[in-house]
């Protein structure tokens, strides 16, 4: 559950702290108060979209954190712990998201830096935001769908179905691909004969080019090298006297300093130190000055295959490894002609059985979004009661979708689902998008989110507004339903502006919009019971309270 909320400089929040419970919570307050601000700060701590334009004015930094407490092998904690992220054991989880108007936001959790693609991953797991947004996405039918299986518990029979439909994907591009490059074999076939044959017969090795570079170099300049090493060489080691001689003339007369003054010793042995450096020198250069060759032939050569390699290196790539790559590709591509024919016999027959796979297990799919839909059916129409919708009707229709050679598939299966309904007697379920009303919707919303929040324990429901074109004794069932989440295993915030909805919760934070030095701050506060029914009154009478009123309003919180 979400246990701390901190908000610095974020739209019109200068800085609040927040501590939260389990259980049903609520936020009230005036239109434009800032409600929504904080519904946003949670979202850009799963992801949610970051802009500078969020960052109070005057300010450079917007920042967001959250602390969270997690259940011991919850999905969340196993996907963290395989980031590395939580230690094993661990519980705390600490979520924080800084906006920068020089555009570097960041992202820290549990306070290292993380890749925004840890926070996106949390959406769903660690927390669900169902806003207005989300009542309009229930008229897709790709939501629908995904709604349908979510019930179902379909997860991993659709994730197996989607694996064997990219595989037959896969195969089928391979395919027609390997048919494109067929028909082109013999207009190809002569110009990689004669890449091979180039490539091959040069006989290339990886860094023969910068070999050659370097013996190329020594021939060419072997004399100058030569005279130079002399230069050094002679006077230090061959000719007589030499320095080396001269300088070992002195390791007596220092050897016998150091034996009668201990301060000389270091001096005596950085002697021998340079003295013995002095002399590997020398052997090293005498090894150089032999090694060193004056054939004029060989330099030929030297040249005359650099020359060969630059031209392939221009002809087939940028290096003279990329030259025996393609020469590789080259190679397995008149391979494959060879036995493209046979090849492409065998691809087709792996297509076919591929694809095959794929129709059985859509198949398979289907059937059990059918009989999952009439589970769902009975479970909304149930919960919709619930909500004082008695005549309500829910059906879910599922059909496979036809193409010319039997179902028409896609990465989700061949059906497409509607979800039709009616809210009065008599009357046939229709699309939702022609019947529902935006209070019929909401509870629809509300309906199907309690039914899957006992599929998917997701710990952390954040509503945003969906009591939208809902209210009297409509308003008050809403709340206990939101209620009865919270006792099932979910943190559940609600921000509405409904007494009856405000009234069912455990705690009640009320949003104003005040002025601080000239500037407009949004400031949160959490009521006691006396600043509750004072509220609650606000929300039933508005600004005139009268003593009825906030009677009423003590009443209704003694009644949840």
């Amino acid at each position: 559950m979400l246990t701390e909320l901190r908000i610095r400089n974020f739209a019109i929040i200068e800085a609040i702290e927040l501590e939260f419970a389990d259980g049903f919570t609520v936020f009230t307050g005036e239109t434009g108060a800032g409600k929504s601000i904080l519904v946003d700060a949670v979202d850009l701590l799963v992801g949610g979209r970051a802009s500078a334009d969020l960052i109070r004015s005057g300010a450079e930094e917007a920042e967001v954190s959250g602390v969270f407490t997690l259940a011991a092998g919850s999905p969340v904690a196993r996907l963290l712990q395989e980031q590395d992220l939580l230690e094993r054991g661990e519980s705390e989880l600490i979520l924080r998201r800084i906006l920068s108007r020089a555009g570097r936001h960041r992202v820290h959790v549990n306070g290292r830096p993380a890749p925004l693609t840890i926070l996106q991953s949390l959406r769903g797991l660690l927390v669900d935001i169902h806003g207005q947004h989300d009542l309009q996405s229930l008229f897709k039918p790709a939501v629908q769908l995904d709604l349908l299986d979510a019930f179902g518990g379909l997860g991993d029979t659709r994730a197996a179905y989607e694996a064997a439909f990219a595989q037959w994907r896969d195969l089928e591009a391979c395919l027609t691909e390997r048919r494109g490059v067929l028909a082109e074999r013999q207009a190809r076939e002569d110009l990689l004969r004669y890449q091979v044959e180039e490539i091959t017969g040069a006989n290339l090795r990886p860094g023969e080019d910068r070999e050659l570079e370097r013996e190329r170099l020594l021939l060419s300049q072997g004399r100058r090298l030569a005279e130079l090493v002399q230069t050094t060489y002679g006077p230090l080691y061959e000719e007589e006297p030499s320095i080396l001689q001269g300088l070992s003339a002195l390791t007596g007369s220092l050897k016998e300093l150091a034996a009668i003054d201990a301060e000389l010793v270091e001096d005596r042995d950085r002697f021998a130190e340079a003295l013995a450096q002095l002399t590997d020198l020398a052997q090293r250069l005498r090894a150089y000055r032999d090694r060193l060759e004056f054939d004029p032939d060989r330099l030929e050569k030297v040249e005359e295959r650099l020359d060969l390699l630059r031209r392939l290196v221009k002809k087939y790539g940028g290096s003279l490894e990329e030259v025996i790559r393609r020469g590789g590709q080259v190679r397995q591509e008149l391979r494959e002609m060879e036995t493209g024919e046979a090849d492409l016999k065998e691809l087709a027959s792996q297509v076919a059985d591929a694809h095959g796979k794929v129709v059985k297990q859509a198949q398979a799919l289907s059937r059990k979004r059918t009989k999952t839909a009439g589970e769902l059916e009975k479970r909304l129409e149930h919960e919709l009661k619930d909500l004082r919708m008695d005549h309500a009707r829910v059906r879910i229709a599922v059909a496979q979708e036809q193409g010319p050679e039997g179902p028409k598939l896609t990465s989700t299966g061949s059906d497409r689902a509607e979800f039709l309904f009616s809210s009065n007697l008599g009357e046939s379920p229709q699309s939702l998008a022609r019947i529902a009303s935006g209070g019929e919707l909401s509870r629809v919303m509300l309906a199907m989110k309690t039914v899957l929040a006992e599929q998917d324990r997701v710990p952390v429901l954040v509503f945003d507004e969906v009591d939208a074109g809902i209210g009297g004794a409509v308003s008050e069932v809403v709340g206990k339903r939101l209620r009865h989440l919270s006792q099932h295993g979910h943190q559940v915030f609600c921000i509405t502006h409904l007494a009856p909805i405000a009234a069912q919760a455990q705690r009640h934070f009320a949003v104003t919009k005040g002025a601080k030095d000239g500037r407009t701050v949004t400031q949160v506060a959490l009521l006691d019971k006396a600043s509750r029914v004072a509220e609650v009154a606000r929300m039933l009478g508005g600004e005139r309270i009268t003593p009825t009123i906030r009677d009423t309003a003590a009443e209704m919180l003694k009644q949840k």
